[in-house]
């Protein structure tokens, strides 16, 4: 999947392409994106914030595979080693790793000169209001769009300060309204559902071999908590910084307390704001209804959980085929129902005619 496909022929398969943001979850874009492309589907526009914002902006500039590949071979313990702790007041990491990995990928490339159009947006807290990236270093688009509020310092840009444009529009579908597409396909990550959700639930059925690998010790790992980590990380880098050796049973005691208050408070910000956007985005959905939506429940996985890319991809996989399935049926039938009235239509009497006795 390069990005650059162009294919004349996809007459009615013209799709702008709406990416939302949450976190891991995003990942599921991947998977939507491959689908569309395998039945000849041609995105001529993307719209991205946050984690749809990085999918989008790859996939633009032509490096999908070689992220895919990338993400699919993170485990949880690469995950951590990723995390750059800060003691920055805006933030409680850069994600300068990560940035570092996809400028690899990007380098100094420029929205303009993409070959498919694509906004990205963030959230200007000094203004508060929007910011769409439509021309600009694409990496630095990227970056502003992810930075979750309080977890990843923002971006400043002159006066501007930009954090996770999911902050007020978690699914942009206004910047593709006037893309000439045949339909808009949106991507929703952190949709409501009936009842909470697993990922394993939904991909119950997958066959053995494509199933995610896990032994014991490994799920007992990733099912700890993201607070307990991250508590680890922050212990660690304060010993380092402030040169501390091991205190007292006492002030150990105090010193995880502390760590356990500050880290379930980062914990309830990602989950504040997932629930915000969810709730966001079913406000957006019902103001721009896109022909078609894909729904990926917000309690399939935690938003930091990283290293289950091979299994969210399926999911987004699965997913886009269950839509496009629907889609394709409606405009089968529509065509249908068509034809029928032409066939079956009464002839109309000519002129002069009365139709009676």
């Amino acid at each position: 999947m390069t990005g650059r496909r162009v294919d004349q022929g996809n007459e009615g398969k013209r799709v702008a392409l709406v990416l939302g943001s949450g976190g891991a979850r995003g990942y599921a874009h991947i998977g939507v994106i491959e689908v569309l492309e395998a039945r000849g589907y041609e995105i001529v526009a993307i719209s991205g914030c946050s984690m749809g914002a990085l999918v989008g902006g790859i996939y633009a500039a032509g490096e999908l595979p070689a992220y895919r590949d990338w993400v699919c071979r993170l485990d949880y313990f690469d995950v951590l080693r990723l995390v750059d702790v800060t003691w920055s007041p805006m933030g409680a990491m850069r994600a300068s790793k990560v940035m570092s990995k996809l400028e690899s990928l990007i380098g100094a490339t420029r929205i303009e000169e993409l070959p498919v159009p694509l906004t990205t947006v963030a959230t200007d807290l000094v203004r508060q209001r929007e910011v769409w990236f439509q021309s600009g270093p694409l990496l630095e688009a990227i970056r502003a769009s992810i930075a979750v509020p309080g977890v990843i310092t923002p971006v400043h840009r002159g006066d501007q300060v930009l954090v996770d444009g999911g902050l007020l529009n978690p699914l942009p579908i206004i910047p593709l309204v006037s893309a000439h597409a045949d339909l808009v396909l949106a991507v929703n990550t952190t949709a409501h559902s009936p009842r909470p959700v697993t990922l394993d639930e939904l991909l119950a059925d997958d066959e053995p071999d494509v199933a995610e690998p896990r032994d014991d010790a490994r799920r007992d790992v990733v099912g700890q908590q993201f607070s307990g980590w991250m508590e680890d990380v922050r212990d660690a880098t304060r010993r380092l910084l402030d040169g501390l050796s091991p205190g007292s049973a006492v002030e150990e005691e105090d010193d995880q307390a502390v760590g356990r208050r500050a880290w379930g408070r980062l914990d309830m910000i990602l989950a504040s704001f997932d629930i915000t956007q969810a709730a966001l985005a079913k406000y957006k959905v019902a103001g721009y209804p896109p022909d078609v939506l894909i729904e990926v429940p917000k309690t399939v996985c935690g938003a930091y959980e990283f290293h289950r890319a091979e299994a969210l991809i399926r999911l987004g996989q699965r997913l886009a085929m269950e839509a496009l399935d629907n889609y394709e049926g409606r405009k089968h039938r529509a065509l249908g129902s068509t034809q029928a009235l032409v066939v079956e239509s009464p002839k109309l009497p000519d002129e002069g005619e009365t139709g009676g006795p």
